[in-house]
């Protein structure tokens, strides 16, 4: 065998432990959801649209794309002909706007100044990260931005909070109504399982619309 065809076969042997070690983690993930929990995130939200309340999203980073993606499921996906439809903002979407609050009144109030805008009374509001408000780096402390406005969502509106975390669930899970942890140490996981939680969520709360909701 020469050497490189030796190397190829090598590095697809690595490459190959990664995959079969990758997708064995996916499969341990799954048997330890908490399913109460994800059934309380959806029937949250099944009473948001009852009773036309105002569904916010918001994360920082790779949390942030899982914002607009489930803020764009929740919008389309769950339209069913003949009824009313979700009322849903990003709050990340907006990049003059979010550009505009960080260069005038720092990072940490980017959401929660965004929110005295736009949100009512009784309104949901969804934070997504990855350690759920605990940790930090460089920076300092992370996804303080999302705590700040889910206290001032939850004390100037009455607003019910969802949170969507991994690792030990930081924070989120001692502030939030209903908060699905991904209970694993792993970025990539936790990003990857909170893409499908989103579109699990989403569309049995579509299913949920179809055939009970009035």
């Amino acid at each position: 065998m020469s050497q490189t065809a030796f190397a190829t076969e090598t590095k697809t042997l690595v490459n190959q432990d990664y995959i079969d070690n990758y997708f064995r983690e996916m499969e341990l993930i799954c048997k330890r959801f908490n399913r109460a929990d994800i059934d309380r995130v959806i029937e949250t939200l099944y009473s948001a649209w009852k009773y036309e309340k105002t569904i916010f999203l918001m994360g920082n980073g790779g949390s942030a794309s899982t914002a607009t993606h489930m803020a764009c499921d929740l919008a389309k996906c769950t339209i069913v002909e003949g009824k009313k439809r979700l009322r849903v903002i990003c709050l990340n979407d907006n990049i003059p706007l979010m550009s505009a609050w960080i260069n005038d009144h720092g990072f940490e109030n980017l959401y929660s100044e965004q929110l005295r805008n736009l949100m009512r009374n009784g309104d949901v509001l969804i934070g997504i990260s990855v350690h759920g408000g605990t940790g930090k780096d460089k920076a300092g402390l992370w996804s303080q931005n999302l705590l700040k406005a889910m206290k001032i969502a939850k004390d100037e509106y009455g607003a019910t909070l969802i949170g969507l975390s991994g690792f030990d669930g930081g924070v989120f899970t001692e502030i939030c109504d209903a908060c699905v942890v991904v209970p694993f140490n792993s970025t990539p996981q936790v990003e990857s399982f909170h893409l499908a939680l989103e579109h699990l969520i989403t569309n049995c709360l579509k299913e949920k619309i179809e055939k009970n909701g009035k």
